[in-house]
């Protein structure tokens, strides 16, 4: 067991959990409206407790990480993840709305491009916040691992992603029993998300001892 009692937490990981916890409040309450979900004072939920919620974890995983530093680097990690995901699923949606289709071959090459936005985009954030790696001399060598494994991820993204939407899709709607409760496109954004779940497991492995190992 290794005990960090030198660690501290500073103000880019505060910042940067309020405004995880801001920008996902937002976005889930843009998705219930957008399904005409009405919650009430969901806006002020998505203002005050998400960002709440996302510091009060990350000082938890701060103060655990004291002891296993692993703890600590997985909270910034899954930070920066959520940031991934949603820019995952925005620009997944933008690709749906312009193509007009969210299924079948279309859907899974909207869903590669969409993750690969999201994953080149938190490189940085993973190597200089979570994993804190401020060494610049092997960039290429490490981006090159970086690469294979985000490479397998997207493999096994695309693939969970497919299979959430073209086998279980209808299952689930009938399910529901009610196509006005949940439609392709919902069908669609619940598939990324548990790609996206599943995913995120195998990159920080990968990330943590393969990539960004010390």
């Amino acid at each position: 067991m290794i005990v960090l009692t030198h660690m501290k937490m500073k103000k880019i990981d505060v910042i940067l959990a309020l405004i995880t916890g801001e920008i996902t409040g937002w976005f889930f309450y843009g998705m219930l409206k957008n399904m005409a979900i009405e919650v009430r004072y969901l806006d002020w939920a998505a203002a005050l407790v998400f960002p709440f919620l996302a510091l009060f974890g990350l000082w938890i995983c701060f103060l655990l990480g004291k002891k296993f530093i692993f703890i600590f680097q997985a909270a910034k990690y899954l930070l920066i993840g959520i940031l991934a995901t949603l820019v995952d699923l925005g620009v997944m949606n933008i690709l749906i709305w312009i193509t007009g289709i969210a299924t079948g071959t279309y859907y899974s090459v909207s869903k590669g491009i969409s993750f690969l936005f999201a994953t080149f985009s938190k490189y940085f954030g993973d190597k200089f916040w979570a994993f804190e790696q401020t060494n610049k001399e092997e960039m290429k060598k490490e981006f090159a691992k970086f690469f294979l494994v985000t490479l397998i991820g997207l493999t096994i993204n695309v693939s969970i992603a497919s299979f959430v939407v073209k086998f279980l899709g209808y299952h689930i709607i009938t399910l529901f029993n009610s196509t006005a409760v949940l439609n392709e496109k919902m069908i669609a954004n619940i598939g990324g998300i548990v790609a996206a779940i599943v995913v995120a497991i195998w990159n920080f492995i990968g990330y943590k001892f393969i990539v960004f190992k010390k």
